[in-house]
Order: structure tokens, then C-alpha cells, then sequence
């Protein structure tokens, strides 16, 4: 697996004192004439440097490079550096072997590709992993296509007459199954095929006690190793569920029937957005609780999906677990704990929607010494490195937010460190999420509750959707815009909305959060009049004032 290293070693240098790009570019200067330098990569916006040296080298020569410069070393620290600059590409296959081919493989490989590299793509699935295949894509297309019909079902105008006839349920799997393939051909297989110096290899990888990974038992030589392995559906020990045939949020979405009755164990994204969409195709749909909807959103989100999809007809049962699942003649019988003690509920289907786990299995990660996490995550550092020299990991296997954005932003960052040295440091502080659902959820940040956890003292806005001119003239004021903000800098600390199409206005929160946009400063913009958009303003604007009393357009 592994190349023979050099005596070398990575320094990381927190550093005070830069103002502009220009003082990291002369700092990278600085640190370039030293002659037992190898590499550096300083960064203003992160105040930090990442230095390669000789082991010759000491820290306070460094110390005196960043002093010279004018500038201030608040921490240095050094570990043996073993990947890019310091790794001997010599006598391997590749410079590059990566495990899985999802959104955080690919984005590595092409990554290490554009720079001249040798990249191995190793799946044992099917390519492009979850997102294209059973997440992302067919899940959206199917939370579409319920809302057409929901939508022909329904209206708020008058004199419009509308109705919804039956559902050709295994004619809508066929066309989802058609867009998935040609978006993976595409998105995954054409991109790839791109790439000279990438090549697929089918097959499971797993690591040797050597170090030494392999494929099917064949080994493969690589410079550097990226874990991309994804995750899959966590499978809760209810008593029972595992001798029945339930249904995940794959196999949901493989079904052949429309079910009579669904009931989903979960409450998160994946179960309300299945859930809804199901109830919208004709399915009667309980879904049951452990505590509340979304339970890691502010709770006035969840508490207004609640009435939003209990309206449509979904039963939704709180604080109720499942402690006893059995299944016979083709009927699934669940025993309930919740509020009202001990019940029974029968259903055709079951969807099990509680989560998801690493894919960690299998990798041989004990016999390499790579750390694992309380929840079987990879332990990865600020550069995504695992405990093992050489090896990095990307994606959902880290345990972090499993979104495919986010797991593209990991590849991309992995592989320029494992190819060309690592400096560019791993942030997801600043990571918007979107349920879906109509109407939708979509957040960053903070909600008001955890800010306050924090001790930051806050002031909260929340406008409900009524007062959006766009919504008022749509007749759909469902939701609200939720902004929480630093009493003392008026800068954002967190966004919770709940609102049809919430996903199109959270990037505004968003760009807020990372460039230091205060709420008075978005209040002051001109937003066009008659847009979703213009709700965000409306919600700055009630930081200081009563939007109720304001005319339309009204700064």
C-alpha cells in the first residue's frame, strides 16, 4: 500500500497578525526559503499554515519565518508526514486508490486526475453509490411526482376544478428507474471514462495486517488510500424485525404495488419524505415517533410539520416506539409503547427509516489500526487523515452531516491532500440542510434553543409565511422563517425555515453566516417585490420592527 517515507515531517502553524491573501502568499515565500522546506500552504481565511519540512528542521525556524514576517505563532505542532509531498510515488500502481465510487470517490478521482495522476476506483456495488442510485435522485423524482398528483387533487382557487384519478405506481418506478441510469451513466460512468489516469476496479477491497489493501485478494499498490464508502440504513434491535421482510428506504422505492397501509419506524428526513410522498400516491401512512418530528431541528419545526402532514392524513404517532414486530400471511403486526400503553398496529408494509450507520464492515480497518467512532465512524482529522499514515477517509463513512454536497466537498478536499499534501483544512460548520417535505424544512446554524446552550446571547426573528406577499397571492402562507441572530453583532447564528420550495431561500442564510452579513445590512437590500425571496428580508426587517405595519415594498 504504502511507498518507503522519507525523514520528513508536516508542521501546522496557527498564526495571527495576516490581513489579506497577499501576507499568506508572502508567508509561503518566507517558509520557500529555508532550504529544508519541502512545501507549505498557508491560508488567511483559517490563519494557519501547513509546512512540510526535512526532519532536520526545527519548530522554532519556522517560529522565526512567521516572526520575521511581522506576524505571531499562537500554536505549532508536527507529525510525521507520510501522503503527498511526503510520500514516495515509486514502485506502485497508483498514486491514488480509492474505495467507493459515490458522490466523495468520484470527486477525489477527478480531483487527483486533473493533476496527472493514477486513480483506482474500487466498488463492490453498483456505481455512483447512494445518491444517484437510491437516494438523492429516484427519492426526489418520486417526491415530485406525488406532488403533481397532490396538486391535481387540490386548490385553493376559485372557480378551478381539479381532480387526481388512480396511480400506475409500477409505471412511475420504471420511469424513476430510467432516470437514475441515465443520470449514473452520465454524472458517473462518462465522467469517469473522461479521465485517462482513472480506472474502475469491481471488487471488494479490504485491507491487509501488512497495510497492504487488496481487491477480491489481489493487492493493489497505492501511494495513498481514500475510504469513500458511504453508509447504509441503520437497522434499530426492535424484537423480531430482523426475520421480516421490511422495507428500506432502497427497497421502498422498488416496490411494485402502491402498499395499502405503510407504517415507518422514524422520524427524520428520510421517513417524513417517503412518508408524505406515499400518502400522496394513495398509501394510508402511520409513522411512529420516538419523541418528536425532526428531533434535532428546533422543535417549532417539527411541531409545524406535524399539523402540516397530519392535515394531508398522515397518522403521526408521538413518543410511540415499536418493541415487537412479527410478520404472517403478508401482514406485518407491530406491538406499540407509546402514550397510551401498549398497542397493536397491522400494516401490508413496513419501512424502517431510523437512520443510517458507516459502511465499515468487511474493510479490515482493525488490522490496519484505523480508529473507529462510538457510531462506527472513521476518526478523521482537520485534513481527513485516519490514524493510519497514508490513509485518508471522505463522506458519510466519517460520521459527518450524509449529504451528497457535503460528501463532494470531503473527496474533492481528501484527494488534493493525498495527492499533493494536505493544508486545506476540513469545515462543516457552515452546512444548510433540506427535509423535502411540502411544505419543506431547510436550516443552518443554530436554532435558538442550542445558541442559547452555547451562551450566546440571541434575538430571534420569526415571520410567519402569511406575511409574504408571495405566499398571500399563491393562497399557500403555510410555514415561517426563523432567524437567530447575535444580540450584539446582529450577525446570524442559525436559520430554521419551513416553507414550500424552503431550500431555494436558505442559501441567503447561508452566504450571511460565511462572509459576516449583518441582519441590518439584509434588511437594507432590494429585494424584487412578489418573490420568496423577499419573506428572508421581511424576516431581518422584524428584528426592529413591526412588518405588519408596513405598506408593500415598504423599506
Amino acid at each position: 500500500m504504502e511507498g518507503e517515507m522519507s525523514e520528513r515531517q508536516e508542521w501546522s502553524i496557527e498564526i495571527e497578525g495576516m490581513t489579506c491573501d497577499g501576507c499568506a502568499a508572502g508567508m509561503d515565500r518566507a517558509f520557500g526559503e529555508l532550504a529544508e522546506v519541502v512545501a507549505s500552504k498557508t491560508s488567511y481565511d483559517e490563519g494557519r499554515a501547513t509546512v512540510v519540512t526535512e526532519a532536520s528542521l526545527g519548530g522554532d525556524d519556522l517560529k522565526a519565518a512567521v516572526e520575521g514576517k511581522g506576524y505571531r505563532v499562537r500554536a505549532i505542532t508536527a507529525r510525521a508526514s507520510s501522503t503527498g509531498e511526503g510520500a514516495s510515488r515509486e514502485g506502485v500502481d497508483y498514486d491514488l486508490a480509492i474505495i467507493g465510487s459515490g458522490s466523495a470517490g468520484v470527486a477525489a478521482a477527478i480531483k487527483a486526475a486533473e493533476s496527472g495522476k493514477r486513480v483506482a476506483i474500487i466498488e463492490a456495488g453498483t456505481l455512483g453509490g447512494t445518491c444517484v442510485n437510491v437516494g438523492c435522485v429516484p427519492s426526489k423524482t418520486l417526491i415530485r411526482a406525488a406532488e403533481a398528483r397532490h396538486r391535481a387533487a387540490t386548490t385553493p382557487f376559485a372557480g378551478i376544478e381539479t381532480s387526481a384519478a388512480g396511480v400506475n405506481f409500477a409505471a412511475l418506478i420504471r420511469q424513476k428507474d430510467e432516470l437514475v441510469a441515465e443520470l449514473r451513466q452520465a454524472k458517473y460512468a462518462d465522467v469517469l471514462a473522461a479521465y485517462a489516469g482513472v480506472t474502475v476496479i469491481e471488487g471488494h477491497a479490504r485491507f491487509a495486517p501488512s497495510g497492504e489493501l487488496a481487491v477480491d485478494g489481489e493487492p493493489i499498490r497505492a501511494a495513498s488510500v481514500l475510504i469513500a464508502t458511504g453508509s447504509s440504513p441503520a437497522i434499530p434491535p426492535i424484537e423480531g424485525l430482523a426475520d421480516t421482510p421490511y422495507l428500506t428506504s432502497k427497497t421502498a422505492m422498488e416496490l411494485e404495488a402502491l402498499p395499502e397501509h405503510l407504517v415507518v419506524i422514524g422520524a427524520g428526513y428520510v421517513a417524513l419524505e417517503l412518508g408524505q410522498t406515499f400518502r400522496r400516491l394513495g398509501s394510508r401512512v402511520t409513522v411512529l415517533a420516538r419523541s418528536r418530528l425532526l428531533s434535532s431541528e428546533d422543535p417549532d419545526v417539527g411541531d409545524a410539520l406535524f399539523g402540516f402532514l397530519s392535515d394531508e392524513g398522515v397518522d403521526i404517532r408521538l413518543a410511540t416506539s415499536a418493541t415487537r414486530v412479527e410478520h404472517t400471511d403478508g401482514r406485518f403486526s407491530l406491538q406499540l409503547r407509546g402514550p397510551e400503553g401498549e398497542t397493536t398496529l397491522d400494516a401490508d408494509q413496513l419501512l424502517v427509516a431510523a437512520g443510517r450507520r458507516p459502511n465499515t464492515a468487511g474493510l479490515g480497518l482493525e488490522e490496519v489500526d484505523i480508529e473507529l467512532g462510538d457510531s462506527g465512524e472513521i476518526r478523521v482529522d482537520e485534513h481527513l487523515r485516519t490514524t493510519r499514515a497514508g490513509v485518508f477517509a471522505a463522506g458519510d463513512v466519517t460520521g459527518d452531516p450524509a449529504f451528497v454536497y457535503v460528501a463532494a466537498y470531503a473527496g474533492n478536499l481528501a484527494g488534493d491532500g493525498a495527492i499533493n499534501g494536505v493544508g486545506r483544512r476540513y469545515d462543516t460548520s457552515i452546512v444548510p440542510g433540506v427535509t423535502f417535505t411540502d411544505p419543506a424544512v431547510a436550516s443552518v446554524g443554530l436554532h435558538e434553543h442550542a445558541a442559547r446552550e452555547r451562551g450566546i446571547d440571541v434575538v430571534v426573528s420569526k415571520l410567519p409565511m402569511s406575511y409574504v406577499p408571495r405566499a398571500i397571492a399563491a393562497r399557500d402562507t403555510r410555514g415561517f422563517i426563523k432567524l437567530v441572530a447575535d444580540r450584539e453583532t446582529k450577525l446570524l447564528v442559525g436559520a430554521q425555515i419551513v416553507a414550500p420550495e424552503a431550500g431555494e431561500l436558505i442559501q441567503q442564510a447561508v452566504i450571511a453566516m460565511k462572509f459576516g452579513i449583518r441582519t441590518d445590512q439584509l434588511a437594507g437590500l432590494l429585494y424584487p417585490y412578489l418573490t420568496t425571496a423577499e419573506g428572508f428580508k421581511l424576516a431581518c426587517q422584524t428584528f426592529g420592527k413591526d412588518v405588519a405595519k408596513l405598506s408593500c415594498c415598504a423599506a
